[in-house]
Parts: C-alpha cells; structure tokens; sequence
C-alpha cells in the first residue's frame, strides 16, 4: 500500500534580523516563517516554509494567514490523499483554494522534501537534476544610511561572501534616494555591482527622473520601480533606457511572463517560489523567460534555511542565471532553527546535499523561536 499524508503541522516562527532592514513600504526587525511539518504513514516527514516581508506590507498574505489557511482549508485536502504525486496535490489545491501562493508554496516544498527522501533523491534530483551546485548570492544593503551601507559592502567583499549589491530605495523622495545609491557605487567603484529595487514606490513620471539618475551613477538593473499592475508602464521603462527593468511582483506567474513579453517588454524576471505558489510554477515561468530570451534572478521573501534551500535546488536546475540570486535570508537573521546552517562562501552559496531538501531541523531552537500562542 503506497503511503499517505498522515498529519500536517503549522508553527509561527520568530527570528530576530541581524540590523533593521529598511524597505520602501517597512522596515523590518524581526522574521517570521510558517514552518509546515508533514508526517507520512511511512514515517517520513517532509518540512516546507512560508514566509513573506512584513506582515501585509508585501502582498496579501502574512504569516498569521497562512497558517490559518493552511490549518483550516489546504491541510483537509492533503490528509489522507497518497503522499507521492505531487502535481495531483497540486491539482487538488489549486481546485479547491484560490490564490493563497505562499501557502501551497509551503505545502509542496513540504511534499517535494517527503518525495526526496523516500526515494534517497535530492529535490534537485527529483526535478531532474543539478546543473550547478555553487550559486552566486548578492547582498542587500538596506540599513537606510549611506555610510554603513559602504562600510558593510566593503566588509562583504573583503570576507568574499558578495560582490553584488542591492539597495532599497522608495520610501525617501526620489533624488535624496538617488544620492545615496550614487554616493555606494562610487565608492566601490568597478570591485562591486550595484542594482535598486523601489519595490514599487514610484508613478511613471517619477520613475523617469529617477532611472535616468540612475542610469547615469552606473547602476546596472532597476527593480520594479512602479505597481505590479501597471505592465504597460512597465513596458515603456525597458524600452526608454539602457538599465535593464527588473520585473519582481508584477511576473507572478507564467501568465504574467507571457503578458509582459507579448507586449513587448525587455529585461530581467525575478522568480520567487513563493509568488509563483511552488518550484513547479516558478519553473514554468522561468521557462517562458528563457523562450523569450528573458534574463532570469533568483529573488527572495527572506526566507530562512527551508525555503532558501528549496529555492537553491530550483535555481540549480536552470542554466546559469544573468542577473544571479539574492538568497541570503539565513544570514540576515541572528540565529537559525537547522541542525545544519547553508554554506556561503566565495560569493556564494553551496547547494545542499543529501535526500530531500537536505535539511535537518534543530528541534531545541525550532522550539525556542516558535510563537506559544
């Protein structure tokens, strides 16, 4: 008899940043991740993450919601269905439960995980194999001060740990904004690449003044500097300047890639597991990306070391990726939940070996950073 879900847990996690990270629409201090903890009547268990930015500052779901959703309406679909078939749970899910991105998003990390190790496999190998096992990560300079942004650059390239950088700008008028990404990139010069994300922050007319001062202190990408929603606008930027556009939340998903790209739009795609609601989504939007010449960025919700690890063995499937990856949430938070932490190093991040995800939890600190209530 071929096994089936048996139970699905859902814990609120709580883990304190290393600094504020400041963002166009919060600034946080503090991450919470919905650890999901699948059990299986074969004994195995899978482990999956939701996690988004801010409470609701980033999209619709907080981490309260998701575990209520998960609790309430997506576990009953799972319990009891066979463990093994994950794009039958898929369809299951997607049935039944409209929306919810993060949630599923946790849920088939958590099958993938089960999958991998029942059958002694990595997801990477379950999703056909890794063409890469070491992937470059950027780090996000968001403290909100110009000196300690340069600083803590300049320390990342002396340790190699990043070469990338990625400032949050949107939350201060437009040309103080611009001053401060110009002041970083001129003092780190050609040893360091420097890109933007105003998640959202701006009209068009705005954007236009912006990217073009932008454009001109050298900085190499823009990320979704207008609403998701406005792809036409979005369109019109990639056309207008040299920068690339980075699209983030307005390519949720393969249909979003297929709007953007018939309309004409050039540039880059951030995929995020989590936006997409699983690996198998976010893969068939990087698929579009890559038919229609697309460049491909492997973004982040500042996950922890689950969802980090399975957005690595996702990205690791893909050819190598032009704009890299961004998944440095482990090292944003002081502590971890995983009896192993990820490996970073020379600019970036070994993909984690063994079945599954190639995670362990550690339970001690699992139960000291889980929400009692």
């Amino acid at each position: 008899m071929s096994s089936v879900i048996e139970s699905i847990e859902t814990l609120l996690v709580d883990l304190p940043t290393i600094r504020p990270h400041k963002l166009s629409m919060t600034t946080m201090a503090c991450q919470t991740m919905v650890i999901v903890r699948m059990r299986h009547s074969d004994g195995i268990e899978g482990l999956g993450e939701g996690t988004t930015i801010g409470g609701l500052a980033y999209g619709p779901e907080s981490p309260e919601s998701i575990k209520t959703n998960i609790d309430t309406y997506l576990a009953p679909l799972l319990v009891g269905q066979p463990s093994g078939n994950v794009h039958a749970l898929r369809v299951r899910l997607n049935r039944h439960a409209r929306g919810n991105a993060i949630a599923k998003s946790a849920l088939e990390i958590a099958l993938l995980d089960a999958q991998g190790k029942r059958l002694g496999l990595s997801v990477a190998d379950l999703l056909g194999g890794a063409r890469q096992t070491h992937l470059p990560v950027l780090w996000t300079l968001a403290s909100g001060d110009t000196r300690k942004d340069i600083d803590e650059a300049l320390l990342r390239l002396e340790q190699r740990r990043h070469c990338d950088f990625k400032l949050k700008i949107g939350a201060n008028p437009v040309d103080q904004d611009v001053r401060h990404v110009a002041a970083i990139k001129e003092a780190l010069g050609d040893r360091a690449s420097v890109r933007v994300d105003v998640n959202q922050a701006w009209d068009e007319s705005t954007a236009v003044r912006g990217i073009q001062a932008l454009q001109d202190a050298g900085i190499e990408l823009v990320e979704q500097a207008i609403p998701a929603r406005e792809h036409a606008g979005l369109i019109r930027l990639a056309n207008r300047f040299n920068v690339p556009m980075l699209a983030d939340e307005a390519v949720q998903d393969a249909r979003d890639a297929i709007d953007l790209v018939s309309g004409g739009f050039s540039g880059a795609f951030a995929l995020k597991i989590a936006k997409s609601g699983g690996i198998q989504g976010v893969l068939e939007l990087a698929h579009v990306a890559q038919a229609a010449g697309i460049g491909l960025y492997g973004g982040t919700l500042l996950e922890g070391s689950i969802g980090t690890a399975a957005s690595l063995h996702a990205w690791a499937t893909l050819p190598e990726m032009a704009w890299g990856t961004e998944m440095f949430g482990p090292l944003l938070l002081e502590d971890d939940i995983v009896a192993e932490p990820l490996s970073y190093h020379e600019f970036g991040v070994d993909l984690p070996q063994g079945a599954g995800l190639g995670i362990t939890l550690d339970e001690d600190k699992l139960a000291h950073y889980s929400r009692k209530n």
